[in-house]
């Protein structure tokens, strides 16, 4: 065998035996942190069933508090929408097309009562798009607002089941 071999092969045992040497005690660690993981999944899991006891237990209460709370703000949006000039104007061309129709459907019953042919049409209804696309719209915002308050419901859970408990 030729030196270098010879040395190259020494090198190797020796790096061998110090592999030997941490590779006890590194599968220890790792061993180690998979059972401190095993047991904080285990913590967290009993820590959500606990949480999830608790939220089921007073999900009632949480969703007529939440359906309750745009209470004030709804009054405050009809009471600013009354208020806006191009709202009122509105009203009032929408007023105007049920004005035609209670005239029609007197027409319709004044011919009636003095035994005339009705000629007078059905009252069509016309439906107003403006409301669709304000609806669309309010949809939309009101969406995300939504999304923002469960956002914090998840992490008020999440802060839950990370705490260590009482």
């Amino acid at each position: 065998m030729s030196a270098e071999i010879e040395k190259a092969t020494e090198r190797v045992a020796k790096l061998r035996a110090q592999i030997d040497k941490v590779s006890g005690p590194l599968a220890d660690a790792e061993a180690q942190l998979r059972a401190a993981e095993d047991t904080e999944k285990a913590r967290r899991a009993e820590r959500e069933i606990e949480y999830s006891r608790q939220f089921a237990g007073t999900w009632m209460g949480r969703a007529e508090e939440a359906a309750n709370s745009g209470d004030d703000a709804r009054q405050r949006f009809f009471d600013a929408l009354s208020a806006e000039p191009w709202f009122a104007a509105y009203v009032e061309y929408r007023a105007a097309r049920h004005k035609r129709g209670y005239v029609m459907t007197e027409a319709q019953r004044a011919q009636r009562t003095i035994g005339e042919v009705v000629t007078v049409p059905e009252q069509r209804y016309y439906a107003a798009q403006i409301l669709d696309e304000i609806v669309e719209h309010l949809e939309k915002e009101s969406a995300q607002l939504a999304d923002e308050f469960n956002q914090s419901l998840v992490a008020q859970r999440e802060e839950y089941v990370a705490a260590q408990g009482d």
